[in-house]
């Protein structure tokens, strides 16, 4: 009693009943999970595709977006497809399955496509863009660890111009590039290659939306390898300071490598000294850019520590970084810029990949960040304090999730996936990048987690000159039988 009636007008009233009906109402999903690819020839044997999905999947009636495909098809009795992605956020899937002859085995090629694609966000899928080639070359060399409170000014600045680069050129899009948007296209990916169930290979953050599509859609699982692992119940803080003290520990690896060869730049061959002259380098590139012969650029301190840790990533890389270091101590930034080069997608002509845009605008979505500079300080500070030598320069430098436009979903939860096949998760003992812990981590929190590790150096294990990591992984895949659960691959 006392309530007001709304009086609703005829049209209003036609409106509303017209939405009810008596028979069962069709998912407005299902126009998406129906497709079926248009392959066409685009070279090399590999054939691609577009593929539509919602903007919004609380509106799927609404915006659509386009996803770029590509397969290589399988070359013997074929079981399915198995989708792959290289990490980031950011990395283009269609450039890694352009790699598929090396980056899987020929017993995996036979029995399956190999499909990669580009995440929403991301090269050739509606790429989410924020700079200019020339914006960009300014942002990425931006002092990391500013001495004076003009260069923090000069670095706040860049990172309010940045996110608002962002916003500009890639506003509709922005609050739709998470990671579960990502992990809901692979689910009407797997839909459209016509698997009733999954099989996948990502690597690095692919592992992240691997998690998570398993946590989504536990049942459509099938076999999923997660390799170089992250851990979900991290903090951006936390993965900042941990990913630190990984790269610290991979570079004191590299120097006792190079202690037992005769090009190594470190002649003490005594760690704490050869990370002091490391440590003067980077000083020095603050100071003084080191000059560079490919073109006009300096290789400043941001650009020296990027050129140093890309190298870290792949132990074949390690002879080069020693050349590179090499010709740094002498003044010579040159091949130290060209690392950097590869690891922000630069291109010849002053163009970049999309990476770095996609990596910022995805991380700013799914993780929190601090709220205020003053966080900022202290996470920076946490990562000193485990990395002396690079942790300022991983979690300082350019803070544009601070001014992001849109909210981050700050997703910090461990991923269950309960009700899944067994998932195997793949960590390598001094990863640079995604620490080992975090493999034991993820593989703790599934509930069908299985870990598999290698004691290795480098980033992610498969595919890396270890046949019983690619064995155990490849017999996984084929067959559905993972390893046994704490099996361990020695040290090649």
């Amino acid at each position: 009693m006392g309530r007001l009636l709304r009086i609703f007008s005829p049209v209003v009233i036609g409106l509303l009943v017209s939405g009810f009906t008596t028979g069962p109402q069709q998912d407005p999903l299902t126009s998406f999970y129906n497709q079926r690819p248009a392959w066409s020839d685009c070279g090399g044997g590999f054939q691609c595709a577009k593929l539509k999905v919602p903007l919004d999947y609380a509106k799927p009636a609404g915006e659509r977006i386009e996803l770029a495909l590509i397969r290589l098809p399988a070359t013997g009795q074929r079981i399915g497809s198995i989708v792959v992605n290289p990490g980031g956020p950011g990395g283009s899937g269609i450039d890694y399955a352009k790699q598929a002859k090396t980056q899987v085995s020929d017993d995996v090629r036979a029995r399956f496509d190999v499909v990669g694609f580009d995440p929403r966000g991301v090269g050739k899928s509606t790429p989410v863009r924020c700079l200019t080639g020339p914006q960009t070359d300014a942002y990425v060399a931006l002092d990391p660890t500013p001495d004076s409170a003009a260069e923090a000014k000069k670095l706040q600045e860049a990172s309010r111009a940045y996110a608002k680069g962002c916003q500009a050129k890639s506003g509709k899009l922005l609050a739709h590039v998470g990671t579960a948007d990502a992990a809901r296209d692979m689910d009407v990916m797997r839909a459209a290659l016509g698997d009733k169930k999954l099989t996948y290979l990502g690597k690095s953050y692919g592992t992240y939306l691997g998690a998570t599509y398993a946590d989504l859609f536990p049942s459509k699982v099938r076999a999923l390898v997660l390799d170089g692992a992250l851990d979900p119940t991290l903090t951006m803080a936390q993965i900042n300071s941990q990913q630190s003290r990984g790269f610290e520990v991979a570079f004191t690896a590299f120097l006792r490598d190079c202690f037992e060869q005769k090009d190594c730049p470190f002649p003490t061959h005594e760690v704490g000294a050869s990370f002091a002259k490391l440590d003067a380098l980077f000083k020095r590139a603050d100071s003084t850019p080191l000059s560079n012969r490919r073109d006009d650029r300096k290789l400043t301190e941001a650009l020296a520590v990027t050129g140093t840790l890309m190298p870290l990533y792949q132990r074949d890389a390690w002879p080069y970084l020693r050349q590179a270091l090499t010709a740094a101590f002498k003044g010579d930034g040159t091949i130290l810029l060209a690392f950097a080069d590869l690891y922000y997608g630069r291109e010849t002509d002053g163009s970049y990949s999309n990476e770095t845009d996609a990596n910022t605008a995805i991380n700013c979505r799914d993780h929190a960040y601090p709220g205020t500079a003053a966080g900022y300080a202290r996470m920076t500070r946490k990562s000193v304090s485990l990395a002396p030598h690079f942790g300022a320069f991983v979690s300082g430098g350019p803070t544009p999730c601070l001014y992001w436009p849109v909210k981050s979903l700050a997703n910090v939860k461990p991923l269950r996936a309960k009700g899944a096949a067994p998932i195997v998760v793949v960590g390598t003992t001094r990863d640079p990048a995604t620490p080992y812990k975090w493999a034991q981590a993820m593989a703790s929190q599934l509930s069908s987690g299985v870990l598999l590790s290698f004691d290795g150096d480098g980033h992610t294990a498969y595919r890396s000159g270890s046949s019983c990591v690619d064995e155990a992984i490849d017999h996984y895949l084929i067959d559905g039988v993972p390893p046994k659960d704490g099996t361990t691959c020695p040290k090649i």
